[in-house]
C-alpha cells in the first residue's frame, strides 16, 4: 500500500485547529504529527511514497452529505444525476461520502426497493455511499422488514407527511413506524409538511390563475411546516423515538425543534444551503429570455424557499450557531429545465421538486465562515463531523485521526471559486441554481480513502472508487 504525508497545513476539527502533518497509510490515517516529526526515528518526507505540501491551507475531513437523491423517480421523471455523475460532482466539491435514499413506494416490498438501489449504485460511485430507507408504505410487512435494516448497515428511515398518493404516511402509520424506531434504535427522518392541506391550497391558487413557480412556495406556507413539525415531535415523544427533521426551512419549525430539545427530547434537524441564501422574493423576480417566468422553477424544492422579509434565512444561520439545527445537507435532487422543470409550465404543481447543490455545499458553507456567520470549526462540524455522528459513521468518517478513513480535503482560504454553469459545474444539469455566486475559498485537493481524486483542477477518480458504507446506530443520541 502507498503512503502519503500531508505537511505544513492547518488541521481543522470540530473542536479546534492545529498546525500538523498527517500520515496516510493505504486507505486510512496512520498518524497526526507535529510538523517535521519523525516516526520510529525515520524522516517521514524521505520514507513515504508521496508528500503533499499543504502550507497555507486547511486540512479538513472530507464532507459528508447525508441527504441526496440520485436517480429519484419524481413527478413523472427522474433526478438527472446518476450515482456516477452525482458522486463525481460531490468529489469536485470536497464531499467524500453521501447517504442517499433507497425507495420503497406504496405497494412495493421494502426489501425490493433496497435491492434496487444497491443495484443502481454498485460500481458507479466516485465516493463512498450509504443508504437511508424511504418507507413509502407502512404496513405489517414493511414494519417487519424495518427491524432487519440495521443488519443491512442502514440505521435510519424516512417518512413523508407530504405527497399524498406517492410517499405520504398518515399519523397512525407514522406512530407505528416510530414505535419500531424506539425498539430498534433506528433514526426516524421526517419530511414535515402537511401534505393534504398543501394540496388544497395549491388547487385554490391554480383556480385563481396563480400558476407560476413562485406560488409553489405560497402553497407550501410556513404554517404547513410548523404544524407538521410539531405533530411529528408529539408522535415521537409518545413513541419514545428519536426524530430527525429534514430540510428545515421555516423559522417557526426551528422554534418547534428548539422547544422540544429544551424539554429533553431527542429531536434534531438539518437545513440546506438554499434556505440560508435563496428566497421567495428572488424567485418571484426570476425571468430570463430563454425561460421567462419559468426561470423561477430552478428554485422549486420542498420544503420551499422562504421570504427574506420574514427573516427565515437569518434565523437559520442563528440556529446553526446555537445548535438548534445540527447539520447542513443538500437534499440534492436535480432536474434539468428542458423536458423536466418545464413540465410545470402553466401549473407549478407539475414542476419536479428539487435543487442541485452537491458540488457547492462545502463552498457555500465556508462563505459563512468568511462572513462571520459561523466559525471555522463549526463549518467542519456541520458538514462532516456531525453527519458522521448522527448517522453511525463517526470514528471512520468525519474526523482526521488515526484509524479513520483517509477522506481528506485541502481547502485554500486564499483561493476563489466562481460558481456557474460555464465555470465550476459538474452536475448533470442544464442550469445552476447558484449561478453567479462567488466564494472566498477553493477546494484544492480531495483524497478519498487515501486516493487523490481531485487535484489542481484535475479529476483523477473513477466510478467504482466509492464503496457502500454499512452504518451503525446514531452516535449523536444522549
Amino acid at each position: 500500500m502507498s503512503t502519503t504525508l500531508i505537511t505544513g497545513g492547518t488541521v481543522v476539527s470540530s473542536t479546534g485547529r492545529v498546525l500538523a502533518d498527517v500520515l496516510v497509510d493505504g486507505e486510512t490515517i496512520r498518524a497526526v504529527l507535529e510538523p517535521g516529526s519523525t516516526l520510529l526515528g525515520h524522516d517521514l518526507t524521505g520514507s513515504v511514497d508521496r508528500v503533499i505540501d499543504a502550507t497555507g491551507r486547511y486540512v479538513i475531513p472530507g464532507g459528508i452529505d447525508a441527504h441526496t437523491h440520485m436517480q429519484l423517480p419524481f413527478g413523472g421523471t427522474f433526478a438527472s444525476d446518476t450515482f456516477e455523475t452525482g458522486t463525481r460532482a460531490a468529489a469536485w466539491g470536497g464531499t467524500t461520502t453521501i447517504v442517499d435514499f433507497a425507495v420503497q413506494k406504496t405497494g412495493e416490498r421494502l426489501q425490493d426497493g433496497l435491492a434496487a438501489w444497491h443495484e443502481l449504485a454498485a460500481g458507479e460511485c466516485a465516493v463512498d455511499y450509504g443508504f437511508h430507507q424511504i418507507v413509502g408504505g407502512v404496513d405489517d410487512d414493511s414494519l417487519r422488514a424495518m427491524r432487519g435494516l440495521v443488519d443491512e448497515g442502514i440505521s435510519s428511515f424516512k417518512l413523508f407527511m407530504a405527497y399524498p398518493g406517492v410517499f405520504y404516511s398518515d399519523d397512525a402509520q407514522i406512530l407505528k413506524a416510530m414505535q419500531v424506531s424506539a425498539e430498534t434504535g433506528l433514526m426516524t427522518m421526517m419530511h414535515a409538511e402537511n401534505g393534504p392541506a398543501i394540496d388544497v391550497i395549491a388547487e385554490q391558487l391554480v383556480a385563481q390563475g396563480r400558476q407560476g413557480p413562485y406560488f409553489h412556495g405560497i402553497a407550501r406556507a410556513w404554517q404547513m411546516e410548523e404544524e407538521a413539525t410539531h405533530r411529528a415531535i408529539m408522535l415521537a415523544n409518545y413513541a419514545g423515538a428519536p426524530l430527525y427533521v429534514v430540510h428545515v426551512s421555516a423559522k417557526q419549525a426551528v422554534q418547534q425543534l428548539a422547544w422540544a430539545r429544551d424539554q429533553g427530547q431527542q429531536v434534531f434537524g438539518e437545513t440546506c444551503p438554499q434556505y440560508l441564501y435563496l428566497s421567495l422574493e428572488e424567485q418571484l423576480g426570476a425571468t430570463s429570455a430563454e425561460w421567462g417566468e419559468l426561470e423561477g422553477a430552478k428554485w422549486v424544492c420542498s420544503t420551499p424557499l422562504r421570504s427574506r422579509e420574514e427573516g427565515h434565512q437569518d434565523h437559520m444561520w442563528q440556529a446553526l450557531r446555537t445548535n438548534d439545527i445540527q447539520m447542513v445537507s443538500t437534499d440534492h435532487c436535480p432536474f434539468c429545465m428542458k423536458d423536466q422543470k418545464e413540465l410545470g409550465r402553466g401549473d407549478f404543481r407539475a414542476i419536479p421538486n428539487g435543487i442541485g447543490s452537491i458540488e457547492h455545499r462545502m463552498d457555500l458553507m465556508y462563505q459563512g465562515v468568511v462572513t462571520g456567520r459561523i466559525t471555522l470549526e463549526r463549518w467542519v462540524e456541520l458538514t462532516s463531523t456531525t453527519p458522521a455522528r448522527m448517522f453511525g459513521m463517526h470514528g471512520r468518517k468525519g474526523v482526521i485521526q488515526p484509524g479513520a478513513d483517509a477522506d481528506i480535503v485541502l481547502y485554500d482560504p486564499n483561493g476563489h471559486t466562481s460558481i456557474g454553469l460555464e465555470k465550476t459545474h459538474h452536475m448533470n444539469m442544464d442550469h445552476s441554481a447558484w449561478e453567479g455566486y462567488e466564494i472566498d475559498g477553493h477546494v484544492d485537493t480531495v483524497m478519498a480513502r487515501g486516493k487523490v481524486i481531485v487535484d489542481d483542477g484535475a479529476y483523477l477518480g473513477a466510478k467504482g472508487d466509492g464503496r457502500f458504507v454499512k452504518r451503525g446506530l446514531s452516535q449523536y443520541l444522549a
